[in-house]
């Protein structure tokens, strides 16, 4: 049983996925902490913590299911997987975070093709593939809105 607390620990964002309103979105806060205020301007970090919750999040997502239900929306780990992908490569700044985590909670909350296909992989595959599409989607979107502004500004 003190294995099941821990997956749940991890799987659920240290317990965010617990929240009992949008807890997707209370899950994707921690990372968006972590990368605005712990990995900061830190390319080579948020490349290389992306590319480790992707990792953890199929491992994790596909030994949580049992535990806490197909899919289940406690599980939040690839809610943190997507929001470091959204991240990558976006000038850094405290605004285009903050459009980045938008994106993607949209992104997440609407999965536009292919998102709504990759969902569909088995196991923690599929819990973590659309959450992926949608931090690629949400990346190209802030970058999309990034633009715009500045055509606007001049």
């Amino acid at each position: 049983m003190r294995t099941g607390k821990i997956i749940a620990f991890f799987a659920s964002g240290f317990y965010t996925g617990y929240s009992p309103l949008i807890p997707g979105t209370t899950g994707s806060i921690p990372p968006w902490i972590i990368g605005y205020f712990l990995i900061g301007n830190n390319q080579t970090a948020l490349w290389i913590a992306a590319g480790a919750v992707v990792v953890l999040s199929v491992y994790l997502s596909t030994i949580a299911e049992p535990i806490m239900g197909h899919d289940s929306k406690k599980i939040v780990i690839d809610e943190w997987a997507g929001m470091f992908i959204s991240f990558l490569l976006l000038p850094f700044t405290f605004s285009n975070y903050l459009i980045a985590f938008l994106a993607f909670r949209a992104m997440d909350a609407v999965k536009f093709f292919p998102a709504n296909e990759a969902e569909k992989l088995p196991k923690g595959w599929g819990v973590t593939a659309d959450d992926i599409v949608a931090g690629i989607q949400a990346n190209l979107l802030t970058r999309l809105i990034i633009f715009l502004f500045a055509m606007v500004k001049g």
